[in-house]
């Protein structure tokens, strides 16, 4: 009778195995999605201010021009551990200067590096992966512009068992978006749910997460406590910010509240990023934002 319940158990036990490993592997983006025409420059610095990627990436307090050397070093603490953003300018051996186009789509919209390992969600591609492969394209050609640094990348500070990189392909599988998180009414709307949802991921700072790191889309943009211990993130929903659409876009530009209150820590930098952005895309923003439902709670 030990016999078979013996070969029952190393049948489980290799189902499951063999389960996890097809759970946790790394989902590349298609060939096909990635056959999009040369990128083009000057629409890929739109697109790398509209995502942030210089306040991530650059020095800390990094002003001018020195926001386009991306050596990274930042730290960014969670319950997870603290994160280091690494070095990512075109450098050849410090940075990513040695990939192809593939490899930094399949980075940015997926999160699986060029070796196949997962990148961690600090880096927000669970935003990234609803952009066009044709704006990824072009921030690639943009990227190909800035100034390579040979500053090292530092490790993250993440302890056993987040540690294990395969078993972020898991956490990928439960919360990779597969849409929009909100309707959107109107050209303008809509081009700010692209700009919000995809390229400036609005929602990784605003919403509150589960016990797993994930989003609680059921709250999205509702505030959320603020990972550096201090405080909290607010609530951006029209419950929570009572501002209009044309005072949401005067902040975007320049950071003063209508009580003439101005942006500070993090998002000093992403109103600095979203102020290049043509007119348009802030007014559209704020059309969006006077668009997210309030939280349930």
């Amino acid at each position: 009778m030990r016999g078979p319940l013996l070969t029952t158990a190393a049948a489980l036990v290799l189902v499951a195995v063999s389960g996890g490993i097809w759970l946790t592997r790394p989902d590349r983006l298609d060939a096909a999605a990635l056959d999009v025409p040369a990128g083009n420059v000057e629409r890929g610095e739109a697109v790398f201010w509209a995502g942030g990627c210089a306040s991530c990436h650059a020095a800390e307090d990094a002003e001018g021009d020195a926001r386009l050397v991306l050596s990274g070093g930042q730290a960014f603490p969670s319950d997870f551990g603290t994160f280091r953003a690494p070095n990512v300018s075109p450098h050849p051996e410090a940075g990513i200067g040695g990939w192809a186009f593939t490899d930094f789509a399949n980075a940015v919209q997926r999160g699986v590096a060029p070796d196949g390992s997962h990148y961690y969600p600090a880096f927000p591609y669970t935003a990234y992966a609803l952009a066009e492969t044709s704006d990824i394209a072009d921030l690639w050609a943009f990227w190909q512009t800035l100034p390579p640094s040979d500053v090292a990348s530092m490790s993250h500070e993440v302890g056993f068992p987040f540690s294990i990189r395969r078993a972020v392909g898991a956490w990928k599988w439960l919360n990779m978006p597969d849409g929009w998180t909100n309707a959107a009414e109107g050209e303008a709307a809509t081009r700010g749910r692209y700009l919000a949802e995809a390229l400036a991921h609005c929602g990784e700072c605003h919403t509150r997460r589960d016990a797993l790191g994930g989003l609680d889309r059921a709250a999205w943009l509702s505030g959320a406590p603020n990972p550096s211990g201090r405080g909290t993130i607010p609530d951006i929903t029209p419950a929570g910010l009572d501002w209009s659409e044309a005072e949401i876009a005067a902040y975007l530009t320049d950071g003063f509240t209508p009580d003439f209150d101005s942006a500070g820590g993090h998002m000093a930098s992403v109103v600095a990023n979203l102020a290049r952005l043509p007119d348009g895309d802030r007014a559209a923003i704020a059309a969006y934002l006077k668009q997210v439902p309030a939280s349930a709670d």
